[in-house]
């Protein structure tokens, strides 16, 4: 700390955790649009002070430490209370306890990324990142404002929903992150193709875009990870055969 710190990727980080903040007072005042779209763009921020950091090489353990406290407001605390406030509230204590658990999880995810940063997580993450979770709240509250109105009050699939995305984030299936791909390596042309249809589907139709790509990631992972386990199974069998 003597020796300073790097401005520019952490006020990307201090950016998210505003917008996590601003998320919490939008949640509060009934403004669950306006909660949802700034935990995207804190997720935007999330993505940039990584990045940020890796190409100026200023990756340091104070801005490690900050961005887990950011990514805990913005992708912890944030969508917490406002899927509470938006679908949850009526069940009670049992909307309380899934809220609580919600952000509890996160926190654990957050914590054993810290530790296992450098190892075990160096390609894949182990268990599904925590705004990988959050986008997925802020995603089906803009996705259902865009057909309805009201809030769904008392709905049960929200309540599954966000139960699971908390297991997830604990469990030690393997998710995928933009982190495994490397920039400054030449890639097939079709990935620059593919990034122009989304740029384009995401202009057309941001709403129904973001909802679809984040449900789009959530079932690969958990299909990817079923495959896994029955591969592993398979083989175990074939040396036993053996």
């Amino acid at each position: 700390m003597k020796k300073g710190i790097y401005i520019l990727p952490n006020s990307l980080t201090l950016c998210g955790m505003f917008f996590g903040f601003y998320s919490i007072l939008s949640a509060i005042k009934g403004n669950y649009v306006h909660a949802a779209w700034a935990i995207m763009i804190a997720n935007v921020f999330d993505g940039l002070d990584g990045w940020v950091a890796r190409l100026t090489h200023s990756t340091t353990r104070f801005g490690i430490e900050l961005d887990s406290l950011s990514d805990l407001v913005a992708f912890g605390v944030a969508p917490s209370v406002m899927i509470y406030k938006w679908s949850i509230a009526p069940f009670n204590r049992i909307g309380i306890a899934i809220a609580f658990f919600f952000v509890a999880c996160g926190a654990l995810r957050l914590a054993r990324y810290n530790v296992q940063m450098g190892s075990t997580e160096s390609k894949a993450f182990t268990g599904m990142p925590i705004p990988g979770a959050a986008s997925v709240l802020a995603s089906l509250v803009i996705f259902y404002y865009e057909f309805w109105d009201g809030t769904p009050q008392k709905n049960i699939f929200v309540l599954v929903l966000t139960l699971s995305l908390a297991l997830l984030m604990v469990s030690t299936l393997r998710f995928h992150g933009l982190k495994e791909i490397d920039f400054s390596k030449r890639k097939p042309f079709w990935i620059l193709v593919a990034f122009v249809l989304f740029i384009a589907v995401m202009i057309i139709h941001p709403a129904i875009a973001l909802f679809v790509f984040a449900m789009i990631y959530l079932a690969e992972g958990i299909i990817e990870n079923i495959y896994l386990y029955y591969r592993k199974r398979k083989m175990r069998r074939a040396e036993v055969k053996k």
